[in-house]
């Protein structure tokens, strides 16, 4: 989930049943990375959030830029 008030760096949100994770996106010299969890998410969930994330970096970091740096959402 990419928040319309967020901050950069370029990061989604991955939110599972008992936690939620943060992921930076990345760009093409660095890969994903996880910034924090909070609650109870499970290692499982985060490593299928970051593969995802990393699977969709493209289309992530393109929803990113045009939310936060064109001003359309």
């Amino acid at each position: 989930m990419i928040f319309t008030d967020d901050h950069q760096p370029a990061h989604v949100h991955a939110i599972g049943p008992d936690g939620e994770a943060r992921i930076e996106l990345g760009d093409a010299a660095r890969a994903p990375r996880l910034i924090w969890i909070r609650g109870a998410m499970r290692r499982a969930e985060v490593r299928r959030a970051l593969a995802e994330v990393s699977r969709e970096r493209s289309r992530l970091r393109a929803a990113w830029r045009r939310i936060h740096e064109d001003g359309r959402p």
